[in-house]
């Protein structure tokens, strides 16, 4: 089943957030990942705004994110980001087999 992260952070030093997003394609492609969305534009449509940068990712599965996330290469990228931005959220969510009606979950 298909697992989805995504990433919502303010960044306030880009010269070195580049230096993490130079390193981080090979290490998704490695868990079989993909970039859905890498910081392209987009809209707020309803609720709070929010002008900061959006990435969402796909993996195979929640354990392919697990270990991607604790990839020492990933770890040692992230020191990166962790410099030169604020994460706002950082969420992992599966993806449902029943994406017809899926099931609401209330």
């Amino acid at each position: 089943m298909p697992a989805y992260v995504v990433s919502m952070m303010s960044i306030h030093d880009a010269e070195t957030y580049k230096q993490y997003t130079d390193r981080t394609p090979t290490i998704v492609k490695k868990y079989g990942g993909k970039f859905l969305t890498r910081g392209e534009p987009f809209t707020c449509v309803e609720g709070k705004d929010y002008d900061g940068r959006l990435v969402i990712l796909e993996f195979p599965s929640k354990a392919d994110v697990e270990a991607w996330f604790n990839d020492p290469d990933y770890q040692e990228a992230m020191a990166f980001r962790h410099a030169a931005s604020t994460m706002n959220y950082l969420l992992l969510q599966e993806g449902g087999a029943n994406t017809e009606n899926p099931d609401p979950k209330l």
